[in-house]
C-alpha cells in the first residue's frame, strides 16, 4: 500500500504546473504578440504621463484609486492546482492537507500581492500628481494593501465551503465595499485609527465565515472547476501560439445570432462557411476575445487622440483579432468526420478566409466609426483604408502562409 505524502503531493503539483506553463510560455513570448503588446505599453506609458499633466489640482484621485484597487484586492482566487481525479483519490486523505491548502493560500497570495504591487505602482504618479509630488507614501499603501488582500484571500477560502454560489456573491460584495471603505480613507489622507478601524471589521468577517464554514467540507467539485477554469484561460492564450491538446472548447448557442448564421444558406460551397461562422459564434471564446479587442480598441482610440498614431493603433487591435482567431483553423482537427466531407481542402481555406476577413472587416470598420464621431474625419478615412489593406494583407499573405505550414 503506497503511503500518502501531503509533501510529496504538492512538490509534484508545482513541479508539474511549472513545467507546463514554461512550455507553452516559450511560444508566447517568442510571438509577434509580445512586440505589439510592449509598442502598447510604451504608447500608453507615454500618453498616462501626458495626461497627468493636464490634470486639475482636485481630480479624484482617492475615488478613482480605491475604486480600481478595491477590485484588485476582493477579486481574491486561490490556486489549489487540483485536478479532475482528484475528487475520488483525495477524498479519502482530505484531513491530512493541511499544510497544502496553506501552502495554495501562500502562494496565492504571494502572487496576488505581486499584482497589487503593479496596479499600486500604476496608480502612485496620479496620487502624487494631485499630492504636492508624494511619493513617500507607497510603501505604507502598499503595507495596508497586502494585509487587506490577506484577510480577503483567507475569507475567500472559507465562503468556498458553501455550495450556494449566491453566498459567493454576497461575500465579493460585501468585501467591495469593506475594501473600499479602506482604500478611499487610506488615499484620502484620513489617520491610520479609521484604517485600521475598518480594517478590524474585514478581520470580525473572517472569524464570522471561519466560524460559519467550520463544520463544512472543502467542495472539490468547485475548486478542481475553478482550478480548471483557470487553465483554460492560459490554454486559451497558448493557442494562437501552438497547437494545445488540452483546450477543451465550452460550446453555447447565442440564439440571437442564428439569424446572421441562418443567411449562409446550405449548399455544398458553403458548407465550412456555415461551420466556422457557428464555431465563432458559439465555441470557445472567439466572439467574446474579438468584441472585448474591438471594445478596448474603441475605448482607447475615442480617448487619445495622437494623429497618424490612431490609424497604426487600430491596425494593431486588428492584428491581435486576427491572431486570436487563427486557432479557429484548427477547432476540428481531430474530427475525422471533416475530412469525409467530398469537398476539397481548398474550398475550406477559402471559407475560413472569408469567415477572418468579415470578423476583421467589420471591426475595423466600428474602430473607424470610433474616430470620425470625434469629428475627425480624415483619420477615421484613413483608419477605414489601412483597415481594408492590412486585413487583405494579413488573410493573403500571413494566413495563406500559416495554413500551408
Amino acid at each position: 500500500m503506497i503511503e500518502f505524502s501531503e509533501k510529496q503531493l504538492w512538490r509534484d503539483r508545482i513541479n508539474s504546473t511549472v513545467k507546463e506553463y514554461t512550455q507553452y510560455l516559450r511560444y508566447i513570448l517568442n510571438g509577434h504578440l509580445v512586440l505589439v503588446l510592449v509598442f502598447l505599453l510604451g504608447a500608453g506609458a507615454y500618453y498616462y504621463q501626458e495626461w497627468l499633466k493636464s490634470i486639475p489640482s482636485g481630480f479624484p484621485v482617492a475615488w478613482i484609486m480605491a475604486i480600481l484597487l478595491s477590485l484588485l484586492v476582493t477579486k481574491s482566487p486561490i490556486y489549489t492546482f487540483l485536478k479532475d481525479a482528484d475528487r475520488i483519490f483525495l477524498i479519502p486523505v482530505e484531513t491530512r492537507m493541511k499544510k497544502y491548502f496553506l501552502n495554495c493560500l501562500l502562494l496565492s497570495f504571494i502572487f496576488q500581492v505581486y499584482l497589487l504591487l503593479m496596479g499600486l505602482g500604476l496608480l502612485m504618479p496620479l496620487y502624487a500628481r494631485v499630492n504636492d509630488g508624494q511619493f513617500e507614501s507607497f510603501w505604507y499603501f502598499f503595507l495596508l494593501l497586502s494585509i487587506a488582500k490577506g484577510i480577503n484571500i483567507l475569507i475567500r477560502w472559507h465562503v468556498q465551503h458553501y455550495v450556494n454560489t449566491s453566498h459567493h456573491i454576497a461575500d465579493s460584495l460585501i468585501r467591495f465595499c469593506i475594501n473600499f471603505v479602506i482604500l478611499f480613507l487610506l488615499f484620502s489622507n484620513a489617520s491610520l485609527l479609521f484604517v485600521v478601524a475598518v480594517l478590524v471589521i474585514l478581520a470580525l468577517l473572517f472569524f464570522y465565515y471561519k466560524k460559519a464554514t467550520n463544520k463544512l467540507g472543502i467542495k472539490w467539485e468547485f475548486l478542481i472547476a475553478q482550478d480548471e477554469k483557470r487553465m483554460a484561460g492560459f490554454y486559451q492564450l497558448a493557442n494562437m501560439f501552438t497547437d494545445v491538446p488540452h483546450l477543451r472548447n465550452r460550446i453555447k448557442r447565442r440564439k440571437l445570432l442564428d439569424i446572421f448564421v441562418n443567411r449562409i444558406g446550405y449548399s455544398q460551397q458553403l458548407v465550412f462557411s456555415n461551420l466556422y461562422w457557428r464555431t465563432y459564434f458559439r465555441s470557445g471564446d472567439y466572439l467574446g476575445l474579438s468584441v472585448r479587442l474591438t471594445v478596448i480598441g474603441g475605448i482607447a482610440l475615442f480617448f487619445l487622440s495622437f494623429g497618424v498614431g490612431q490609424v497604426l493603433l487600430a491596425v494593431l487591435f486588428l492584428y491581435l483579432t486576427g491572431l486570436q482567431l487563427m486557432p479557429l483553423w484548427n477547432a476540428y482537427q481531430d474530427k475525422l468526420w471533416i475530412n469525409l466531407y467530398p469537398l476539397s481542402i481548398d474550398l475550406r481555406k477559402v471559407s475560413f478566409k472569408k469567415t477572418i476577413s468579415a470578423v476583421l472587416s467589420v471591426q475595423g470598420i466600428i474602430l473607424s466609426a470610433v474616430i470620425a464621431i470625434k469629428g475627425d474625419w480624415t483619420m477615421g478615412l484613413m483608419t477605414l483604408v489601412a483597415s481594408i489593406i492590412f486585413t487583405y494583407l494579413f488573410v493573403a499573405l500571413y494566413m495563406s502562409k500559416k495554413l500551408q505550414a
